[in-house]
């Protein structure tokens, strides 16, 4: 099984972000509950892109790439939030809601070529 290096890349990339934002969440702005969750997602994408490196079969490869998709569209979903309530400003959100949404494009154009 085949996979592109950029995806995983960018996916820990991003996880790395995601730890940084969890720690800037808990110690400047005192949020510890919502702050656990959008960690777990911004962090779940990379893990499952990872794991389909190692998959068994193109089915499976096809399943652990979509749960990261699902992954992605979550965390978009919590960095929305995360804004609208005030706990990012605007320069904040930007930076790293344009970064989901590249990997979802990615993951979108990779669940679809292998669902053929």
């Amino acid at each position: 099984m085949t996979y592109n290096n950029i995806i995983v890349d960018k996916s820990k990339a991003f996880a790395l972000k995601f730890i940084r934002l969890y720690e800037y969440l808990n110690s400047y702005k005192r949020e510890y509950v919502l702050s656990k969750q959008i960690l777990r997602s911004g962090t779940s994408i990379g893990a499952n892109v990872k794991e389909a490196t190692r998959a068994q079969s193109k089915p499976d490869f096809y399943s652990k790439m979509n749960i990261a998709l699902k992954e992605a569209s979550e965390t978009e979903y919590w960095l929305e939030l995360f804004h609208e309530s005030g706990y990012l400003d605007s320069n904040a959100f930007m930076s790293i809601y344009q970064d989901c949404q590249e990997l979802i494009r990615l993951l979108v154009s990779i669940t679809k070529s292998q669902k053929d």
